[in-house]
């Protein structure tokens, strides 16, 4: 619904700095500039990806427990990456957004590459702390264009569509890590990794247009100042949709980050033998095939998931914006017993095939939450309130997920004696059973999203 005025108890909020209830560009211009957030987005994820299928290699010749593997690939990006995106989304509030993400990208991109160059834990640490620095400045920004690239009621697929990355970007840091690692190393997988992001940064620079200047000419009314980060924050605590949909999602990622470094450890640890079987039919070897078995299948079923769920949501949220939170909530609750039997049978092949149902659940919820985030709030709150709901979602999900999936594979292996393959299955599976509270959150939500939607 629409906001009208606001009374008294709430802060105030100034006009909208637009109103256009259409692109401000041609719509080729439209679908060029999706594409390349969409292409700068699976970057993102490739870098951020890469480091699960190379976990072995690096556990076995760095000599690191899984706590390492977690912290590595979680904490230690996490903390600068959620911390240092609030600012950096203040800065997109005002400033040009385009040079933001070219300059992110260059950075993420260069200390992916400087990643090959580690040769300790704190060296790699470090590294994967510098690809998070570089990584806070895309998706604020990047939701804030989108949200001004499209009209409202195109707003869920998107933001959907923009989400594909993810998938798509462990899909190709999966399958190039794994292959790459398996004929030169996982040294020469980060390097690789790291270059394709030099030319997205240069075509963000040149061709990405920042489109306030145009949409405040055809405004009217402007607003002279911007929304400081203490309103926006004063504002979204009257939000409680916000806040469940938040930490729902942030559940979602602390299972969703928490098992990707560990799942192709997990096959190779329980179903070695059958991998390498599998592996051989193809002429590769075992990592080599998990990083295209799981990319693949995974980030196909991921990428088509994102988009359905923006599709869907859109189009039930026509009549009723439950439907933005209904979709995550039963997506979320069916994905567990799935997991769960993943991870159970005594086949690697058909255990593959399992995932690839529970991939097709699993980013249902992008396109809904990240809709809901930015219509949630005027436009000048867009960019801030993004990189609120980032926050609240990495610091969980991302800073948290590896680390305790980590911790408790290790407690099961050698506290409850069970080895490190029983352990890091009991791990995934336990990690797993969290997407029930995601569902309740979700749920709830649905008694207060139709009266706190602003535009």
């Amino acid at each position: 619904m629409t906001e009208t005025a606001a009374p008294s108890a709430e802060p105030i909020v100034p006009p909208a700095t637009s109103t256009v209830t259409s692109s401000p560009f041609s719509p080729a211009y439209t679908r060029y500039a999706m594409f390349l957030l969409l292409g700068i987005y699976t970057i993102n994820f490739l870098d951020r990806a890469v480091i699960n299928i190379l976990a072995e290699p690096i556990k076995n010749e760095l000599h690191l427990a899984d706590w390492q593997l977690g912290l590595m690939s979680g904490l230690a990006f996490a903390i600068f990456y959620t911390v240092l995106g609030i600012p950096i989304a203040r800065m997109a509030e005002r400033k040009n957004r385009p040079m933001i993400i070219g300059t992110a990208v260059a950075v993420w991109s260069g200390f992916t590459a400087l990643s090959g160059a580690a040769n300790s834990f704190v060296t790699l640490v470090l590294c994967r702390i510098g690809v998070g620095v570089g990584e806070a400045g895309c998706t604020p920004p990047a939701h804030s264009l989108i949200a001004d690239y499209v009209p409202k009621e195109k707003r869920a697929s998107a933001l959907a569509f923009y989400s594909m990355g993810t998938p798509l970007g462990g899909l190709l840091g999966l399958v190039m890590g794994g292959l790459v690692a398996d004929a030169y190393g996982w040294r020469a997988a980060f390097l690789v990794a790291g270059v394709p992001g030099i030319l997205f940064a240069f075509l963000c620079w040149f061709t990405l247009k920042e489109p306030r200047k145009i949409m405040a000419a055809h405004s009217a009314s402007i607003v002279a100042s911007q929304a400081t980060f203490g309103e926006t924050l004063k504002y979204l605590t009257k939000k409680k949709t916000f806040w469940l949909i938040a930490f729902g999602a942030a559940i979602k990622a602390f299972i969703g980050y928490g098992h990707a470094p560990f799942t192709a450890s997990f096959f190779m640890r329980v179903h070695a033998e059958e991998v390498a079987g599998l592996a051989s039919m193809f002429n590769l070897q075992s990592l080599g095939f998990l990083g295209l078995a799981l990319g693949l299948m995974g980030g196909t079923a991921g990428a088509i998931s994102s988009w359905m769920g923006g599709q869907i949501a859109d189009k039930y949220a026509k009549s009723d914006l439950r439907g933005y939170v209904v979709v995550p909530a039963f997506a979320s609750l069916l994905a567990v017993p799935i997991y769960i039997i993943a991870v159970s049978v005594p086949s690697a092949s058909v255990a593959l095939c399992i995932l690839v149902i529970n991939g097709l659940l699993g980013s249902l919820w992008y396109g809904p939450v990240y809709a809901i985030g930015q219509s949630i709030v005027p436009p000048h709150m867009r960019a801030t309130t993004s990189a609120i709901l980032l926050f609240t979602i990495n610091l969980i999900g991302l800073g948290l997920g590896p680390l305790a999936v980590g911790i408790l594979s290790d407690i099961m292996a050698n506290g409850f004696g069970m080895g490190s393959a029983q352990g890091v299955r009991w791990a995934l599976m336990i990690s797993t059973c969290f997407g029930v509270l995601a569902f309740a959150l979700f749920w709830i939500a649905r008694k207060t999203i139709r009266e706190e939607m602003v535009s």
